[in-house]
């Protein structure tokens, strides 16, 4: 292979083109797409993988998907390092490509719910395997797209010539043109396969599609950039600026703790102490690294809200109602709204917004964008916080462990009296149920119903409907306590007709069911329900209810009723729990704030960290950034597993209060920093030794040239996505 990498880089002359560009970075650019297709159509459905799937709470959904996403951001160092001092770009693609390909593939193998479900009931058998193959599957992903996350953008520069500046400034911005539409694609396109049912023993959310897909492409993305393997210019390994930076940082730290004693002169900069084994022109240049990462350390708390996008406001949006009249939009396709907010408001803000504060006389320096950003991430918060106050209006206040909740259904033609010890008496109507849940804090109470007296009925911590007629109570039924999950509706029949009766919708059958019982719970998608009532001699009742979002109805069919034309006139349909109120369409308010403070806040600062470093010694700047990127995911994850706050809103007001503090101490830091030149400082120190220069020549490697390129050309696009 070295011989192949050193054949690959002479013969650049006769390299196949067209239209001027290599045809190699076609390959690359295919390779990107769907790479970027994989990564984030497996992100969009995760948290809500853990929640339905996995089955566990929303705290520890949140922390599992906020650890996932910082070891994406953590891992991109080590494939730098591995690329640059070891492997070279292309097999480190390679192989880490492959490492990635076998965690997705193990993710959808983990999804398939017959693999254990021994007893054909629809529900893993050992949940244990499902957990440990997805944890697997995520930390070889995270390996895999953390690792080629530095390598792909360089090496697409490689194959360019020094007589193609243009043409590798163009294959930049279709690059990251290539990130933003492969994410685009998936995030809209893999919920909608989740919301597919499939399954051998039973139809569930079809999970294993979701992350199929996404797999699938990423075999593809391996076999399209190996395919180029020929066309490529392959260079050897060179070294690691990010490593020459951190031995440099820590011959400094140590030879100025070996020379702490008062006898030894004070230097005018911690840094100075590298000077008897690094030249000068390094250490100034690390010194100007040190200078903008130094302003790095705030921003971890604003990628502490802006992730939560995946995860908390995607798990806020199950709650919502997702009717937009001809299409139904599923939670985690929300998330959608940003990358196209993205597209629209880059333009907007460049032609527009800030050549029109300039016009103002306002100086709209980088760094104050950027404490705007933090403040329009903080107030997307504040929107979720005051949207969620108004989806918990909407939400059933379930029994505690020490109450239960009860409900009357009366099955007779007539009212029926009930008194409830220590509750004001009522009437439950014909065919109908009392009008709430009644709230007893004991158990033991005793109950009239229709003069006759009953004891001892109830359980702690549950839900109960009690079926009543003339003669007193007949059944006691045990309602869910919990709104069913993924916007589904829970619908079960309670037979007081005659007969026995049959109940079923498509496949899915109910069984006889005996005159005063009720059946299980049918979980119903939203929309049409048409229900088949069939009774002993085969006659059907077609019954058609309309369901809205996460609601539960429980269906009686009275005595009264009879088949034919009118069967479903005298069918009620009592509601248990209201489907969701509010409409998914208010997340966009959050989403357009969060939005609008990425732009100002992810381009702008890029912008400003690379402006102000040497130029080749972005790559350092690339890890720091990612890095804060890492640390934000970890904040979440120490919130939502150590915090103890009861409500929602208030953990979202929570993080609205650290950004705005965080932002002002950013304010602060901003107030008080110098911008430099880092080319002029160079100069200088360029001008002192003709050895000194050639160093700071040499560590210009066309590798580093790639990248300066790659992050220069890409200040249009959505750098989040890299």
């Amino acid at each position: 292979m070295a011989d192949n990498e050193e054949r690959n880089t002479k013969k650049t002359k006769n390299r196949p083109s067209c239209l001027g560009y290599p045809i190699s970075i076609f390959f690359i650019v295919v390779n990107e797409f769907c790479e970027r297709f994989s990564y984030y159509g497996m992100k969009a459905v995760l948290v809500l993988y853990f929640k339905y799937f996995i089955g566990w709470d929303n705290d520890l959904s949140t922390t599992i998907y906020h650890t996932f996403v910082a070891l994406c951001y953590l891992t991109p160092i080590l494939g730098a390092i591995i690329a640059d001092s070891w492997l070279g770009k292309f097999k480190t693609i390679v192989y880490l490509s492959i490492v990635y390909t076998i965690g997705q593939v193990i993710m959808a193998i983990s999804a398939i719910h017959d693999i254990t479900d021994t007893n054909k009931d629809g529900t893993p058998d050992n949940m244990t395997f499902h957990t440990a193959m997805s944890m697997l599957g995520l930390i070889l992903i995270a390996l895999g797209t953390g690792g080629i996350k530095p390598c792909v953008a360089a090496f697409g520069g490689d194959q360019f010539e020094e007589h193609q500046e243009k043409q590798r400034s163009t294959f930049f911005s279709i690059f990251y043109l290539s990130i933003n539409a492969g994410s685009l694609l998936s995030t809209l396109i893999t919920p909608i396969l989740r919301a597919q049912e499939c399954g051998i023993y039973s139809k569930q959310s079809c999970f294993p599609l979701a992350f199929g897909v996404p797999a699938a492409l990423m075999v593809v993305a391996l076999i399209v950039f190996i395919a180029g393997h020929s066309m490529y210019i392959m260079e050897s390994p060179k070294g690691n600026i990010l490593l020459q930076v951190i031995n440099c940082i820590g011959f400094a730290v140590s030879n100025r703790f070996n020379h702490r004693s008062k006898q030894y002169p004070k230097r005018e900069h911690w840094m100075d102490w590298a000077e008897e084994k690094y030249d000068k022109l390094l250490i100034a240049q690390v010194k100007m690294v040190l200078k903008v990462l130094f302003l790095y350390i705030p921003l971890p708390m604003f990628w502490a809200l802006f992730d939560q996008q995946g995860s908390r406001w995607t798990l806020q949006a199950t709650t919502m109602d997702g009717n937009f009249g001809a299409f139904i939009i599923q939670p985690d396709q929300m998330q959608i709204v940003n990358p196209i907010l993205i597209v629209i408001m880059v333009p907007i803000m460049d032609s527009a917004v800030y050549p029109l504060i300039k016009k103002c006389g306002l100086n709209f320096t980088p760094l104050r964008r950027m404490t705007v950003g933090m403040v329009l991430a903080a107030l997307a918060f504040v929107a979720a916080a005051l949207l969620q106050i108004q989806i918990d209006q909407t939400v059933p206040n379930f029994p505690s462990s020490s109450q239960t909740q009860v409900k009357f259904l009366n099955l007779e033609n007539t009212s029926v009296p009930v008194i409830v010890e220590g509750q004001e008496p009522f009437v439950v109507p014909s065919f109908d149920s009392s009008n709430n849940y009644m709230t007893l804090d004991t158990m033991n109470v005793m109950v009239s119903v229709g003069g006759r007296n009953f004891t001892d009925l109830f359980r702690k911590e549950t839900r109960q409907t009690v079926l009543i007629n003339a003669n007193g109570m007949q059944n006691i039924l045990n309602d869910i306590t919990e709104k069913p999950n993924q916007g589904m509706n829970a619908i079960r029949f309670v037979n007081g007709f005659s007969s026995h009766l049959n109940f079923s919708i498509k496949s899915d059958h109910l069984g006889s069911i005996a005159h005063l019982q009720a059946s299980d719970y049918l979980i119903v998608t939203h929309g049409k329900a048409n229900f088949s009532i069939v009774n002993e001699e085969g006659q059907t009742c077609h019954y058609i209810l309309q369901l809205g979002f996460g609601s539960s109805y429980t269906v009686l069919i009275p005595s009264t009723f009879t088949f034919g034309e009118s069967c479903t006139e005298h069918i009620k349909a009592i509601q248990d729990i209201e489907p969701n109120g509010i409409h998914m369409a208010w997340q966009i308010i959050q989403y357009f704030m969060m939005t609008c403070g990425e732009v100002v806040f992810s381009v702008t600062g890029l912008d400003f960290s690379y402006s102000q470093a040497p130029s080749n010694m972005k790559s350092v700047l690339q890890a720091g950034w990612l890095l804060t990127v890492a640390v934000g995911n970890i904040i979440v994850l120490i919130v939502a597993e150590a915090g103890s706050l009861p409500d929602q809103w208030a953990e979202y007001v929570l993080f609205a209060c650290l950004l705005v503090a965080v932002s002002i101490v950013f304010a602060v830091m901003a107030y008080f920093y110098t911008y430099i030149d880092p080319a002029e400082i160079e100069a200088k120190f360029m001008e002192l030794k003709p050895e000194d220069k050639k160093k700071g020549l040499e560590m210009m490697t066309k590798d580093n040239l790639a990248y300066v390129n790659n992050e220069i050309n890409s200040m249009d696009v959505k750098q989040t996505k890299i």
